[in-house]
């Protein structure tokens, strides 16, 4: 409770089911005299998700004490709650108020369902209502948002899950009376639970309020992103009241329709959606449209409709050129693409953005893929030559040519793989990864190792998040922005301290 409050929480839930034993009058004492923090105590039994497995007796009997301690909170299910209010009948409760819960960890049911639920447990003498559902689409949460906001109790509305994340970290938006956290990774009490660092530093959920802009990296997976850090980052350095989540969605279209409300202003879109969102836009940027895929997603707050762009282009190829100039000394006008043989692994939105910018610089484009008929549509769009992968291993045209993977090969968990061997890459000058999770992959570590210039992902996700945030936020990327994203890179990834370019 200590390391809580030190920690900025500000209330703790003593969840006594989870104790290995317990001694009721000696423990409870102990835990709730001289609290540092006010205290909501629950002894949530097996059948509603808990680890208590004895009868309701001890249970209530355990709560009853809470009670007469001061406990600022006592938590007890929907299933025996009436039961639980007979058991208090008579007994003062002072300024301790009652929780009744309701948990489904199969599904989130209909407003229509969920109202109905709020009703039973008000009339089952809540003093504040909660409600714990399962996400199995990311759009369900949606439904929690609308029948919490105009729930005229207090009421926790929380959707369990990694889809339903945003309900725990949006809560105070809708009108959410608290929301919980776990002091640490693989301590959760419940499916999805943040930990309370990432909710107050990461999320700064305490300047959520109602008028807070959403956005966020739409993708699957998406818990790798570091998208959240950065914007985040960026957001609070020029004091733009938004926050950016990860959202995990399974259906673009479907997510789109669910989400059109102006509270969510703007995505980030990644794998596998970028190609998706170009026909889900109302209109489109040019560049986005001849690369066929967009990886940002603007609301116009005029009509609602969405805006497609694609600033994975500029922030690839720019980053190419810089460490071209820097390893050639080259200070010509002219792109040091241009005439360069551009090799891209990977036909995706990110394959495509670098083959449409990398022929706009001059380059010839070649494009290997692991089904050869996507490699050829790709290079057929862009007038470029087709190979497998298999073929790429024997490809070496000419000297200096670039190399760049635009697959998830390499991608944290799998950092051990690699689509190109390290005898392969004595063919190129230069090698980029759009992974930037682990910052160097084993295909620019083996690069390296046989002397050919390097180019992370975290070089394009910076610069493409640098468009994005100016596309978000209407403001310029200024030095401000820039310096917080530096400091994020320094401090995530352990980058070696020198001034930025």
């Amino acid at each position: 409770m200590a390391t809580a409050k030190a920690l900025g929480a500000d209330l703790v839930e003593i969840r006594l089911d989870h104790l290995g034993s317990f001694e009721l009058r000696r423990d409870l004492h102990l835990l709730l005299v001289n609290r540092p923090l006010p205290a909501l105590v629950t002894y949530r039994p097996k059948w509603e998700g808990g680890e208590y497995e004895g009868d309701d007796a001890k249970r209530f009997e355990a709560l009853l004490l809470a009670i007469e301690l001061g406990a600022d909170y006592v938590d007890i299910e929907l299933k025996v709650a009436q039961e639980f209010v007979d058991f208090l009948s008579g007994r003062k409760r002072d300024k301790t108020r009652l929780i009744v819960s309701s948990h489904n960890y199969h599904s989130t049911p209909s407003c229509e369902d969920l109202s109905n639920l709020v009703a039973m447990i008000q009339a089952a003498g809540a003093d504040i209502v909660k409600i714990a559902t399962t996400a199995v689409d990311i759009t369900d949460v949606v439904r929690m948002f609308q029948v919490m906001v105009h729930c005229h109790v207090p009421m926790i509305g929380l959707v369990m899950g990694e889809r339903g994340l945003i309900s725990r970290i949006l809560s105070s938006k809708f009108g959410g009376y608290l929301t919980f956290a776990t002091l640490s990774e693989g301590k959760e009490s419940a499916p999805g639970q943040p930990t309370l660092s990432s909710l107050l530093d990461l999320y700064h959920i305490k300047q959520i309020g109602s008028d807070t802009k959403v956005y966020g990296i739409v993708g699957k997976p998406v818990s790798h992103s570091k998208g959240p850090l950065l914007h985040n980052t960026a957001f609070r350095s020029v004091r733009f009241d938004a926050v950016y989540l990860p959202l995990l969605v399974d259906d673009l279209a479907s997510f789109l329709n669910t989400y059109s409300s102006p509270d969510f202003a703007g995505f980030s879109i990644t794998m596998p959606h970028k190609e998706t969102a170009l026909t889900n836009s109302d209109e489109v940027d040019p560049i986005a449209k001849s690369i066929g895929a967009v990886n940002t997603l603007i609301k116009r707050a005029s009509d609602g409709k969405l805006l497609g762009y694609n600033t994975d282009y500029t922030g690839a190829i720019s980053a190419i050129e810089d460490a071209l100039n820097a390893s050639e000394a080259n200070n010509a006008s002219a792109s040091p693409l241009a005439g360069k043989v551009f090799v891209i692994i990977g036909a995706g939105g990110a394959g495509k953005a670098l083959a449409y910018g990398a022929r706009q610089k001059g380059a010839r484009v070649i494009v290997a893929n692991r089904t050869y008929e996507r490699a050829r549509e790709l290079a057929n769009l862009v007038g470029g030559q087709a190979l497998s992968l298999t073929d790429l291993e024997n490809f070496n045209q000419e000297e200096g040519m670039i190399l760049a993977n635009t697959t998830s090969i390499g991608m944290h968990p799998n950092i051990h793989e690699t689509p190109l061997s390290k005898k392969a890459l004595r063919s190129y000058a230069l090698v980029f990864d759009a992974i930037y999770n682990p910052l160097v992959t084993r295909l620019l570590r083996e690069a390296e190792e046989v002397g050919v210039t390097i180019v992370t992902g975290m070089e394009m996700f910076l610069r493409q998040a640098m468009a994005q945030f100016e596309l978000f936020t209407g403001l310029p990327g200024n030095g401000r922005v820039l310096l917080s994203m530096t400091a994020f890179i320094r401090e995530y990834f352990e980058v070696e301290e020198d001034e930025p370019s």
